[in-house]
């Protein structure tokens, strides 16, 4: 018999309308942490399915032999951050994988490549398709790259593989944690990314909710986490103010150099200099938002990747 990793390993898998996928998808994973794990659990998380999902969860679920089978059932859908949120807080294995999608682009092989790898001292490895991404994530990463000082170049990742200690001080990091990638990347333990060939090329189907939830969680990571807001903010407050300057030396050329009606370079001048004050209140309002934003959703005070000691 082959000899079985002794680690116990999570794996929390989110589920959103996928009775077309769930099936095969389960079946792989059953078969992995079977045969490769002593101790293992596959924990569901069906974000309010109106499918056949839990049906088909529960029908394969009978399967499994060794491994601990879970549902999540959410009460209303609460969107992918959340509710593997709930998924990762429930697991108990000293290694948690998390997968965003039942849709089986990868060799089965590919997950435990992607625990080896973490066994080599990484706390984080995830898996990405080596495929084109779509435009709009490659837009949205590109944005994210240059406006966060985060070094881990983010892209489109299907699941990664995560220690407990990069689960606890995420959870220690922030109460909430609206977007678990910049968490984790904010964790400041070692990371790693593998990317994998895809053998079943199957873009994502979305539906209405789910785009809506995808692109408005977009927006609020880039605003939570870049400085993207805070510097088109600043340069908009500049260009008024650059604005107002303007207005008020051309009042007083016009008041110099010809007669304006009564009243008008007088009325120019006050709005200026009361648009020029206001926009200055404004950077400063700026300013104290972008640091109460940092405090609550970033909180880095100082991570260590790790402690060696050296000398007896």
């Amino acid at each position: 018999m082959k000899d079985k990793e002794k680690t116990f390993v999570s794996a929390v898998v989110y589920i959103y309308n996928k009775q077309n996928y769930i099936e095969k998808f389960l079946n792989t994973m059953i078969h992995v942490m079977e045969e490769y794990f002593e101790h293992s659990e596959i924990i569901c998380v069906n974000d309010a399915s109106d499918d056949d999902s839990v049906k088909i969860i529960k029908e394969v679920g009978k399967k499994a032999i060794t491994t601990s089978i879970a549902l999540i059932n959410m009460s209303y859908f609460h969107g992918i951050e959340l509710a593997m949120n709930g998924g990762v807080d429930l697991s108990i294995g000293d290694f948690v994988f998390e997968f965003d999608s039942v849709n089986l682009d990868f060799d089965p092989s590919v997950i435990m490549e992607v625990y080896y790898r973490s066994l080599e001292g990484y706390d984080v490895v995830s898996a990405s398709p080596n495929q084109k991404e779509k435009i709009t994530s490659r837009l949205f990463y590109r944005i994210f790259d240059k406006f966060s000082d985060i070094s881990y170049g983010m892209s489109t990742e299907s699941f990664r593989i995560l220690s407990r200690r990069v689960i606890n001080r995420a959870s220690s990091m922030n109460k909430t944690i609206p977007y678990r990638k910049v968490i984790y990347a904010n964790c400041g333990l070692k990371m790693d990314k593998i990317n994998y060939p895809v053998v079943q090329n199957s873009r994502k189907h979305l539906d209405k909710k789910e785009r809506c939830y995808k692109s408005q969680l977009a927006v609020d990571s880039l605003i939570l986490f870049t400085k993207l807001g805070y510097c088109f903010s600043i340069a908009m407050t500049i260009v008024m103010m650059v604005i107002s300057i303007f207005m008020t030396v051309y009042s007083i050329t016009i008041y110099a150099t010809s007669h304006p009606v009564a009243g008008w370079t007088t009325t120019i001048l006050f709005l200026s200099a009361a648009f020029f004050g206001l926009f200055g209140v404004l950077t400063v309002i700026i300013k104290y938002l972008q640091i109460l934003v940092e405090l609550v959703f970033k909180r880095k005070h100082y991570n260590f990747e790790s402690i060696e000691k050296l000398s007896k």
